[in-house]
């Protein structure tokens, strides 16, 4: 199994913990100080791009064996000729061949078309307290970077204020506050979307009406088979017997039970301090993939019915059928979008051994999903525009998984990276503006050594701050929270790095990336994926050069 390294020295990063592939640690805490790579690009935005110590150091790169597979045993070519998809736009003399003029824009969806500044999505953010507590950072700041963000499942039906009566959501409070927030930051133009997520449950309460009722069609509503950490429904924790009561009578499954008397008592003496929400399982009484498809054809019948006009699909880290299955249905329904979760993502709650050890990795699960979207397109069935998740963080991994899906994927989908912007701007939040502490959700009561030496006032702390103040006027930044500035300059990382990897190799817009712009690091590798050996890529036009 690969093991990313713990520390970069080339970059001054470190982390907490044992790091993923993504570089992210297994477990990211919301009270971190820092600072591995996506935490440290929160604050610096794309001055982390490159070596410390400029003037002073040198740096070579330690990261040249790749044992196993994954993204990490991918790597990107490079070219010394060409200039693809400038001269639409520019033209392909060298004043223009800069990485700067590289599009990182993206367009998805079928007969209505979303337009986003960025190819990346947040991974659902639904019911969990995380969500909750950090919204209006993660919101704002997906809003300000024009991307979408994913409302995910469960949200009304653990929102204590919601009044559902006779199985329909008449009023949803916390829902209508995650919309409206978005909706308050996005551009005229319309860039990003917000992505609403209904599982079993949410259908149940009929969600979906009382989104087209309260919010009309410029919600793209998603329908949900499973993610890359669990084979099973959302989870939450609850600490509050109370609270899991009331999560029991909205119709969750609470483990243990709390009307257990048996139950009662142990939590009254602390042998007990914590109950765990599920949700259930989807199709569990359909026993043929036919009958599967019938339900689900109907289910987008009856969402385009009430007035839907972009839908999408979410899949987890399921087998080849189930993969071939979400792929055929996403297309013989014409959705906008299917996400595919692989294995090696994250969760805000999963049963962890499930996550070691069930399912298909990102790298091979997303290789398949691109072989049976090659497959219907050579039948002539359209297969559907695909966003790529579980596990990615930087943007190397954006343009790994781009190319390995193109020309099929159009989004990378991140769930856990975007978090840390939030985070770690609204503790800096709760130190320079301490009466927001606890609105803002705040850990620390002053800076740590890792923000100061970089900073000690937003101004001087936030890469990205005299570009968002740009962008809403002055008058507006008392406003904005810090996570969201936080988020900001992360995203500036993630695009200007992509424009670089794009330049490099003569891809100006995200359309002309390609399969052709990868190379596998192992024969293990490229078995998995048809990605050629390092060796083997381009051999038949270098001995056309060699002969002629």
């Amino acid at each position: 199994m690969y093991e990313a390294p713990k520390q970069n020295d080339a970059l001054g990063t470190t982390n907490r913990g044992n790091p993923c592939e993504s570089g992210l640690c297994t477990l990211c805490m919301a009270d971190c100080k820092g600072k591995c790579e996506t935490w440290l690009a929160s604050l610096l935005g794309r001055n982390l791009l490159y070596p410390r110590d400029f003037g002073d150091a040198t740096a070579g790169s330690a990261n040249l064996v790749a044992l196993g597979v994954g993204y990490h045993a991918l790597r990107i070519q490079g070219y010394v000729h060409g200039a693809h998809g400038l001269e639409a736009r520019l033209s392909s003399s060298a004043d223009d061949r800069i990485f700067s003029n590289v599009d990182v824009s993206t367009v998805f969806g079928r007969a209505l078309k979303t337009s986003c500044r960025l190819p990346i999505m947040t991974g659902a953010l639904g019911s969990t307290q995380v969500a909750a507590r950090y919204w209006d950072a993660f919101a704002v700041g997906a809003a300000l970077c024009g991307f979408p963000i994913v409302i995910g499942e469960n949200v009304v039906g653990v929102d204590p204020a919601a009044v559902i009566e006779k199985g329909r959501t008449c009023s949803a409070p916390e829902l209508d506050r995650r919309i409206a927030t978005v909706q308050r930051y996005q551009d005229e133009d319309g860039q990003g979307a917000i992505i609403v997520q209904m599982n079993l449950e949410d259908t149940r309460n009929r969600v979906d009406e009382y989104l087209i009722e309260r919010h009309g069609d410029r919600i793209i509503i998603e329908l949900k088979w499973g993610q890359g950490a669990k084979d099973i429904g959302g989870e939450i924790q609850v600490s509050e017997i109370e609270q899991a009561l009331f999560l029991k009578s909205r119709g969750y499954l609470l483990d243990p039970d709390p009307t257990d008397p048996a139950v009662w008592q142990a939590f009254e003496r602390g042998a007990i301090t914590s109950f765990a929400r599920h949700s259930r399982l989807g199709a569990t009484d359909l026993d043929r993939g036919e009958q599967v498809r019938e339900v689900f054809m109907a289910e987008i019948a009856h969402l385009r019915g009430l007035g839907f006009k972009r839908i999408s699909l979410k899949t987890g880290a399921y087998g080849m059928e189930a993969l071939a299955m979400a792929i055929r249905c996403a297309a013989d329904a014409e959705l906008d979008l299917l996400t595919i979760d692989g294995s090696g993502g994250g969760t805000g709650m999963s049963p962890w051994n499930m996550m070691d050890h069930w399912g298909v990795p990102s790298l091979p699960l997303h290789a398949r999903a691109h072989d049976y979207c090659r497959i219907l397109a050579e039948r002539g069935i359209r297969p559907p525009d695909l966003a790529l998740a579980g596990g990615f963080a930087r943007e190397d991994h954006l343009f790994k998984a781009l190319a390995l899906g193109a020309p099929y994927a159009k989004l990378v989908c991140m769930g856990r990276a975007p978090m840390i912007p939030g985070f770690l701007g609204s503790n800096i939040e709760g130190v320079l503006r301490p009466e927001r502490r606890a609105v803002v959700h705040g850990h620390w009561d002053h800076l740590p050594s890792s923000v100061s030496a970089i900073g000690t006032t937003p101004e001087t702390i936030f890469a990205g701050w005299e570009a968002v103040r740009a962008k809403v006027g002055a008058s507006e930044m008392d406003k904005i929270p810090f996570g969201a500035i936080a988020l900001f300059g992360y995203a500036d990382k993630l695009a200007c790095g992509l424009q670089q990897l794009m330049a490099g190799a003569r891809k100006f817009s995200l359309d002309q990336i390609s399969r052709d712009d990868l190379m596998s690091a192992n024969r293990e590798t490229a078995e998995v994926t048809g990605i050629p050996f390092l060796t083997d890529a381009q051999q038949d036009r270098a001995m056309a050069i060699l002969t002629r």
